[in-house]
């Protein structure tokens, strides 16, 4: 038990300094040199030597433990301030619940989502179009076909269709619901399987967690955790907005490190939308099963309603 409590202490340390003291303490050294540069010597690097030699003047062991452990301290509150900011932005990017968001966000949210709502109704037009110009071009290609050779009449111009239909998941997957792409990603899954399974995947995901093989458990854990990676990132970007109120520079360095973590999120929540849609269809099928419910064939609107209606009801339909 003792070698364990070691172990685990050494790795609850490793993570402490990885996530939080080393980002703290390049913020708190980015943090000090803006303060001494300022905007008026962005780049003077003889004012910042010489506030090197000042601070490296020989001290007492007592107040240089003093002045490492304040360090150490100061680097560990920015990375609890950065990540609490994470989950602020994570908040802001999903959106979950943003009807219940204070007044002015509330607003500007519901006009963001109408916003989106109508770039994506022209982008399902655009690709509509797309298609049945596609489908005119195949036909007309076919006509000129040489009856003798078979060889096909002249090539079809570029229909448009691949752009269309990259436009329109730039967009979303489903019809916006949410302020945010991201948001929009994680809401189409449910979407898309309501409409599809008639299942509600609210109250049968907690079940397929528990049911599900671990190393399904284990690359969709993988994949939030690169989503918290993503957001954490971006909450440094925000915290970096300091270092550029003193020294513009750092400016430069917050919207890089945010729009990293911004693109990062992306990304992240693609992949983990990606695998909780995949985990429902290929897994509800056995959940049914462990729950005495019959099925054969594909997973289909009867078992998802079947499965929703038992474990919402957590018994017997009526």
């Amino acid at each position: 038990m003792g070698g364990l409590l070691a172990e685990l202490g050494k790795k609850l340390a490793e993570r402490w300094l990885t996530l939080l003291v080393l980002p703290g303490a390049l913020y708190l050294a980015a943090l000090v040199a803006a303060a001494t540069l300022g905007h008026a010597h962005p780049f003077d690097e003889r004012l910042m030597t010489t506030r090197l030699d000042q601070w490296t003047v020989p001290y007492g062991t007592g107040r240089a433990a003093v002045l490492l452990t304040t360090f150490l301290l100061g680097s560990a509150a920015a990375g609890v301030a950065a990540q609490a900011l994470a989950a602020v932005v994570e908040r802001f990017w999903l959106a979950e619940g943003w009807g219940s968001w204070p007044p002015p966000l509330r607003q500007a949210a519901a006009r963001l989502t109408r916003r989106r709502r109508s770039h994506w109704s022209r982008a399902v037009k655009r690709y509509h179009q797309a298609r049945e110009d596609a489908a005119a071009a195949l036909a007309r290609a076919r006509l000129e076909e040489d009856p003798v050779s078979g060889a096909p009449g002249r090539a079809a111009p570029p229909s448009g269709l691949d752009a269309a239909r990259r436009r329109l998941r730039h967009i979303g997957t489903e019809e916006p619901e949410r302020p945010t792409w991201m948001g929009d990603r994680m809401q189409a899954v449910a979407t898309r399987l309501d409409r599809q399974l008639d299942l509600d995947l609210a109250t049968v995901w907690p079940y397929l967690w528990l049911t599900v093989p671990e190393t399904v458990r284990a690359e969709i854990t993988a994949a939030r955790e690169t989503l918290g990676r993503a957001t954490t990132l971006a909450g440094w970007g925000l915290l970096y907005a300091t270092v550029g109120a003193l020294w513009w520079p750092g400016l430069l360095i917050a919207a890089a490190v945010f729009a990293t973590g911004w693109r990062r999120a992306r990304t992240a929540v693609d992949a983990y939308a990606e695998l909780v849609e995949a985990t429902v269809r290929l897994r509800t099928a056995a959940l049914a099963g462990d729950l005495g419910l019959e099925h054969t064939g594909p997973l289909g609107p009867a078992t998802g309603k079947a499965v929703t209606d038992l474990l919402r009801h957590r018994g017997p339909v009526p």
